[in-house]
């Protein structure tokens, strides 16, 4: 199946309606992807219909969660999952967080070819990140252990903002960690298009956030 017939039914599956100049911007991120993967090792992509299920449609799968105006995407590497919210959501203002150098540079080259004004890439430990600004939404997949996320990136997250943590397999040992001063709203279980494992997503939040 060709990338772009995969998807179109991909988003169909999810229940996603994208124009179809989203849906081209999409595609020629996944081969920027692609041809920088050869020399910067970003991401495991092991083939074009795998880049498109695991990374695309699994990245949009967040979208549905996803009302806040402005979010944070801890350890990006890649650009996932948040490049591919920031192309189906022009509106949103999307900061891309990474400390490898290399991955930055990507980040900021696949900002400039897509033409997506609303993101912006900061290298760096997000435990050092010091923004003027605080955030309504960070989200971050496979970065850390929850309670980590959470004591690392706590500084960021505006008072009634929402961490979106991108997990496989149900995290019940990792809920359990978090300190109590947070708490998950919502896990949701994820059927993504062509991926066969587990994925979740965790929903939380905390009163105690803030400047």
């Amino acid at each position: 199946m060709a990338a772009a017939e995969q998807l179109e039914r991909g988003l169909q599956d999810l229940g996603i309606e994208l124009s179809a100049r989203a849906q081209e911007k999409l595609l020629a991120y996944a081969t920027l992807l692609e041809k920088w993967n050869r020399t910067y090792r970003l991401t495991a992509v092991p083939n074009a219909a795998q880049t498109v299920s695991h990374h695309l449609l699994d990245s949009l799968a967040v979208l549905p969660f996803l009302s806040a105006e402005s979010l944070l995407d801890v350890g990006s590497g890649g650009g996932m999952p948040g490049i591919p919210l920031a192309i189906a959501r022009p509106e949103l203002r999307v900061f891309l967080l990474d400390s490898n150098s290399k991955k930055s540079a990507f980040l900021r080259q696949a900002a400039i070819e897509l033409e997506l004004a609303n993101i912006a890439v900061h290298c760096g430990r997000v435990e050092e990140y010091r923004p003027a600004f605080s955030f309504a939404a960070i989200t971050a997949r496979a970065f850390a252990d929850l309670a980590e996320l959470v004591r690392l990136s706590r500084h960021l997250l505006q008072v009634d903002g929402h961490w979106l943590a991108m997990k496989g397999i149900c995290p019940q040992a990792e809920i359990a960690r978090l300190p109590a001063d947070v708490a998950v709203d919502a896990l949701h279980r994820l059927a993504v298009p062509g991926v066969a494992g587990e994925r979740h997503l965790v929903l939380i939040s905390s009163r105690a956030v803030g400047h």
